[in-house]
Order: structure tokens, then sequence, then C-alpha cells
């Protein structure tokens, strides 16, 4: 099968964006994409680094404006998208949703973050309430689809529970960048620990990965940080932790991959991590911390 991923820089200009990605959705399916993903929050800028009650008027329902806009363009290319949103469920009710649209338009399913952060210039916590439809794989024509969404990366926990039920490709949408202060040493630190802990998910479940991250500088209109340059290098990895692919930390890129799904199998028999799981000794797991 292959993926597109579409790596960019957004601005506060709305319609822009999503001319720019239009056209880069288009560039994947011209090279053969069956599937694209979509960085996290793809329509604007990240606002979480500021708290803003004005940003919620920018959150819109599922399905809304942005599933019918992107749902017409995957019908007439033909493929898979996931798309990553700011969903209004009710009033006062706000989840970072990514929805997978069908090659035919239609919504195949949805998944709400489950983990929220909250962090200097990352302040989740504020705009969206914690997903509430567990760790379930999307079904769709080109496979079982385990979405989940940026913070949700760093928790095997999720990608295993995805594993569980049977998701083909675990796909991460997100936005993850440097703050200045950050030393150079420290933000190599950083980068190489966000995309070791994926490639650890592929390999303990024996799953291809794909991380799909914004790039570009986007300034902190408060003024208490000088804002976050996104770090790009989007990339994908086979079942064993293989890189496939991996874009530049600091440009635009959009670029298809390959992936052999059948190899999941064969990794999984040389590497049986699910044969010999001691299920029976797991029960501390669901413990927040055991004394």
């Amino acid at each position: 099968m292959k993926v597109g991923l579409v790596q960019q820089s957004n601005t506060d200009d709305t319609a822009l964006n999503i001319k720019k990605l239009e056209h880069n959705i288009r560039t994947c399916a011209d090279n053969g994409a069956e599937l694209v993903v979509l960085q996290e929050l793809h329509n604007g800028l990240y606002f979480c680094q500021t708290e803003d009650i004005r940003v919620f008027d920018q959150a819109e329902p599922v399905p809304g404006p942005s599933t019918e806009c992107f749902g017409a363009l995957a019908k007439e290319l033909g493929i898979v998208l996931v798309l990553s949103l700011f969903e209004k469920r009710a009033p006062g009710v706000y989840h970072n949703t990514a929805v997978v649209l069908e090659k035919d338009g239609t919504i195949a399913g949805k998944y709400r973050k489950m983990h929220i952060p909250d962090d200097p210039a990352y302040y989740e916590k504020f705009y969206f309430t914690p997903g509430d439809m567990g760790f379930k794989p999307i079904d769709t024509s080109v496979g079982r689809l385990g979405v989940l969404v940026c913070w949700d990366q760093w928790y095997p926990e999720a990608a295993r529970l995805m594993a569980l039920r049977g998701a083909e490709l675990l796909i991460y949408p997100t936005a993850i960048g440097w703050e200045s202060s950050d030393t150079k040493e420290e933000r190599m630190r950083q980068s190489d620990a966000w995309m070791t802990i994926q490639r650890g998910h592929a390999i303990a479940n024996g799953l291809p990965v794909i991380a799909v991250n914004r790039v570009g500088h986007e300034p902190d209109i408060s003024g208490q940080t000088n804002g976050i340059q996104f770090w790009g290098k989007s990339f994908v990895a086979g079942p064993q932790g293989e890189l496939l692919v991996e874009f530049a930390p600091d440009r635009e890129e959009t670029g298809v991959v390959e992936i052999d799904k059948n190899r999941t199998e064969q990794v999984r028999h040389w590497w049986p991590f699910f044969r010999d799981r001691r299920i029976d000794a797991f029960e501390g797991l669901t413990s927040r911390y055991l004394d």
C-alpha cells in the first residue's frame, strides 16, 4: 500500500492553509497514494501556545465544513484521508479529533485524542476534553487503521491496545517542536526520543508506524515564550522499527512511501511478543502508581 505524508507550515490564514493542503494531497494522489495522512490541527496555527476563549470559535462539528470539503476531495481522488480537527461536540465540550474519510468521501470513523498535555506552550487542557471513544481502530478500504494523536504517541499502552484490536497500521498526526531556550543538545535528545519511542511501538507490536508532524516557526502571541519551532521529521517505520522514510526538520515536504502490510505476520512469527505476553501478571497497569 502506498501512503502519502503531508508535512507543511501554516499561517493564520485558514483558507490559504487549506488550499495548500489540497495541493499537497493531490500531489500525493498523483504519485499513487491510496492513504494520505495530514498533521495535527492542520487547518490553522497551533493555537494551544496561549489560553484564549476566542479560539473556541475556530472549532467545528463533525461532520461539518472540513469533512465536507476534504470528503469531496477524497472522493474525487479515490483516497482514504486522515484529518485532524478541532471538534465542537457541544457547547463547552471540545475535542482534538482525528477523522478518517473513506474513498467515497464518507466518514469511516473518528478518534478523540485521549492524552491531553498541559505544559508551557502546549496548553491543550484549556481547549480539549479528553477522548471518550477508547483505543479502537477504524476499518477502511485500505485496512484497519490505529489512529492516535500526538501526545498519545508517548504511551505504549495506547499503541498496544490498538494492536490488540487488530490495527494494521499505527498513525500519529502530530504537532511537536522546540522552544527557543532549549540547547542544541537538548533539542537533539527530544527529537531522538520522539522518534525512538514510536519506532519502539512498531517493534513491540510488529506494525508499521506513520507519524506526520508540522514544520516551521509559529510565534507565541502572548510573548511569554519565543514560540515553537516545529521540527518536522515526519517518518514511516516498518514493523521492526526500520525507517522507510524520514522528512527534513526544516522544510515542507510531501512524499509517498510503500508499505508491505504482509510483513506484520512474518515479523510476528520471528518475534512472537503477543504469544509470550504475561497477561496474568499485568493487572498493575491500570493503577496510577504502585507503591
